[in-house]
């Protein structure tokens, strides 16, 4: 006689777990702060030897660095610590792909504050403040231009790549949202007849334009400072690059600004779009579809879009066609529209 199949009984691991996932967030930015991956990576991989390099308590050291064994961003064998692949390429501050500043943005209180009454967002449908982040001159944006700019150079110089290989001579770029200015930059890097025109809130761009300096492409950057929805772009764009901006507003204000953005191209012009892109499932990839939370406990209308909204949106603005590309290695995927 055979035996009925069995049930696995629910467990409530998963409820405990997310309730407690402040913790997982604190164990990072307390890791990042005290440059304890800095420290291992500097050959410090005892308790001993790392709380020595850190300036704490021996236990403290101990139970942190457990911590982040258990969440997979350090190894350990034998009492040892090591890196992984990704801590030590990312939070390791001799690396050159060291983006430990980002955990400055994502934990200011103006970002985190709103999801103290997510309960209270849901039945809104937005944001509880008035504009959220998208208040004129928010200060956010200046420290978002700072401490974000390590993690947008791996996508910057995908993105580049994307725009030199179809456009390699003489070109106009406008770089919508420039912020830290990553973007437009890596373009003129790459191509030395490219002129970059970056828009954004003049106090942003200020980062942006120490950054081109920085580059040694500052003679080809020059700056549109004030709302990309006023100001005027000027004319004969041969590309046009919309980096993390559209998830902020409602369809038919992006449709407004896309049709403004079509107007100010040449023929035959490009604009490529970097974006959280969900799956038309909407809950894959996960980075990608869970980015439509953060949109609403900070905007008022934001969301993450599927590539069919977004072809929609950019046929609706007199775009001739538009594709979607993976950004491997990155998480994000771009979309490449044609006038």
């Amino acid at each position: 006689m055979s035996s009925a199949p069995q049930t696995k009984a629910p467990s409530p691991a998963i409820i405990f777990e997310t309730l407690n996932a402040h913790v997982r967030t604190a164990a990072l930015r307390g890791a990042i702060e005290l440059d304890l991956f800095t420290a291992i990576a500097e050959g410090n991989t005892s308790v001993d030897a790392i709380a020595k390099r850190i300036h704490a308590s021996p236990k403290g050291t101990r139970v942190l660095c457990d911590y982040l064994t258990i969440d997979g961003l350090l190894t350990k064998q034998d009492h040892i610590y090591g890196l992984t692949a990704e801590s030590a390429a990312f939070l390791n501050r001799h690396s050159p792909a060291y983006m430990g500043t980002v955990a400055r943005f994502l934990g200011v209180p103006q970002l985190t504050a709103n999801f103290h009454d997510l309960a209270a967002v849901v039945r809104k449908g937005g944001t509880l403040t008035e504009e959220g982040t998208l208040e004129v001159e928010n200060p956010i944006w200046v420290e978002f231009a700072h401490s974000m700019a390590p993690m947008m150079r791996m996508p910057a110089e995908l993105i580049a790549k994307i725009v030199t290989a179809e456009i390699p001579g003489e070109c106009k770029i406008l770089d919508i949202a420039a912020g830290h200015g990553l973007f437009g930059i890596a373009v003129a890097t790459h191509n030395p007849k490219a002129h970059i025109s970056a828009q954004d809130w003049a106090p942003v761009l200020a980062v942006a334009e120490e950054n081109a300096e920085k580059a040694d492409v500052a003679a080809r950057h020059s700056k549109i400072p004030g709302s990309a929805f006023d100001v005027d772009f000027g004319s004969g764009y041969n590309a046009v690059l919309i980096t993390n901006f559209l998830h902020h507003f409602d369809i038919p204000t992006n449709e407004t600004l896309l049709r403004k953005v079509h107007a100010a191209m040449a023929p035959g012009g490009m604009v490529v779009t970097f974006e959280f892109i969900p799956n038309e499932d909407r809950i894959s990839p996960p980075m990608d579809a869970s980015f439509s939370m953060m949109m609403l406990g900070s905007t008022p209308h934001g969301d993450a879009y599927t590539f069919s909204e977004y072809d929609r949106m950019f046929r609706n603005a007199g775009f001739a066609r538009n594709e979607m590309r993976e950004l491997s290695p990155t998480p994000q995927r771009v979309i490449v529209s044609y006038k």
